[in-house]
């Protein structure tokens, strides 16, 4: 069958997310590919350009460009980074990238619905599917390697950094938003038992279903569940060990009959009954149904009551410090063992914008100024989607400023060391490029690269 040929701006208009199955189908047997580029003795195909242009559209990643420019230079560059890999030897922990795939595959279900569907959105069997995503993010592991293993030697001294900051023209200079550092202290409301039997009976009762050949557990677990993955049939997808909490693990890992549903589990999320679907190796696919107690009104003000006196103790009465009540009473336990310090996930830092901040706490801790604790609130926890009461502490406050040396040396020598590590890659990319034979096909050439050196 003979491809419709069309222009770039009609090509790239049509590359929505709906398109998708078409263009992983263009690399079927049946279609004459288009080579673009060839670097080496490897060509680029046109196909390969528009899979990796619908990816980053599914990521919503930012295009700098023409796609038809930026994104063949980007497949290139990648080509000389994994021929330096084959040289250097380079392998990846392959267990590291199946649980990439495993995540992307997962992805993948939950936003479409099920494997099926998976497959017919593509046009691909599942297996083909799964190893366009293994050879993808094991090649990008590799020049992760490469890269790292480029500039591993880069030694900075105070004296360097210095030296960048004073060379740095005003307007590159960054501004820093106020940030926050912050305790946290929580209390989970107490729940009565006959609440917890009642959710225990219902478990009990599907569990007894299936096991009777009554009830399919994927279709209790869409009506009832009240996990993320009930609406695919309590299917989370294959997972090792460490990816789930312990207590999961440990029933599921000792399944062994998938007709079969586990005793019922208590995890900090609530109440599980597992099915197991698959085991591979050293990961599991399972799928499960969650209950949580509910949290009645009178229980959440209990606890906000609880937390007041504390508070009292704390403020007025001088009883207690806010860190020995953290390490006496707070539930939450990430913090509990740090004195309740939070600390921010995207920086590895214990200072936070105000947006990256739940949004309880950062409503909470507008008002307060350094050292000064918050009433108790009322808050969802992010993680568990439970309501919790908690109250805080504001530990400092960093008001909004242009970037200096004395209180962001930090920030300026990430940026030191990020500029040094890219002169370094580019300084061996336009070597590498020097070195290595390259063609750029009529159509693809009309292009302001990134680097030069390309057309020869």
């Amino acid at each position: 069958m003979a491809r419709v040929k069309m222009s770039k701006k009609t090509l790239l208009s049509s590359l929505a997310l709906c398109a998708a199955a078409a263009i992983f189908a263009a690399t079927g047997d049946n279609v004459i590919e288009e080579v673009a580029w060839m670097i080496g003795d490897e060509p680029i195909y046109k196909s390969e350009i528009e899979q990796a242009y619908m990816d980053m559209q599914n990521d919503r990643a930012s295009i700098p460009g023409d796609p038809y420019c930026v994104i063949p230079e980007q497949i290139a560059i990648e080509r000389l980074f994994l021929h330096q890999a084959d040289i250097d030897t380079i392998e990846v922990q392959e267990s590291m990238v199946q649980m990439q795939v495993d995540a992307q595959m997962n992805f993948l279900i939950t936003n479409l619905g099920s494997r099926e569907k998976v497959e017919q959105y593509f046009r691909k069997p599942y297996p083909e599917i799964r190893e366009y995503y293994t050879t993808n993010m094991r090649n990008r592991a590799r020049v992760q390697q490469v890269r790292a293993s480029l500039t591993k030697n880069l030694k900075v001294t105070p004296g360097d950094v210095r030296r960048y900051f004073d060379r740095l023209p005003k307007d590159s200079i960054p501004y820093v938003p106020l940030e926050v550092e912050v305790q946290l202290l929580t209390l989970n409301p107490v729940i009565p038992r006959q609440e917890i039997d009642d959710v225990k009976a219902r478990l009990r009762d599907y569990a007894d279903r299936v096991n009777r050949g009554e009830s399919d557990f994927s279709t209790l677990a869409i009506l009832y569940s009240e996990a993320p993955e009930g609406v695919r049939g309590g299917e989370i997808g294959f997972m090792g060990r460490g990816q789930l909490v312990p207590e999961y693990a440990a029933v599921a890992f000792n399944l062994n009959d998938p007709k079969k549903v586990s005793k019922i589990v208590e995890t900090e999320y609530g109440f599980h009954i597992i099915q197991l679907i698959e085991k591979r190796g050293d990961r599991i696919n399972t799928r499960h149904i969650l209950l949580r107690p509910k949290v009645a009104a009178k229980d959440l003000m209990d606890a906000v009551n609880r937390l007041d006196t504390v508070r009292t103790d704390i403020v007025d009465n001088k009883k207690l410090t806010f860190e020995n009540a953290v390490a006496l009473i707070s539930q939450d336990k990430d913090t509990r063992m740090s004195r309740g310090v939070m600390v921010n996930q995207n920086t590895g830092t214990t200072r936070f914008e105000m947006s990256q901040l739940p949004q309880e706490v950062a409503k909470a801790v507008a008002g307060l100024q350094p050292g000064e604790i918050s009433k108790p609130f009322i808050m969802r926890d992010p993680k568990r989607d439970r309501e919790i009461v908690a109250m805080v502490k504001l530990t400092a406050r960093h008001d909004a400023h242009v970037a200096n040396m004395s209180d962001d040396y930090q920030t300026i020598k990430d940026m030191y060391e990020n500029a040094k590590r890219q002169e370094i890659i580019d300084k061996w990319l336009a070597q590498k490029i020097s070195d290595t034979y390259i063609r750029i096909e009529d159509g693809w050439r009309g292009c302001d690269f990134q680097h030069k050196g390309w057309l020869k």
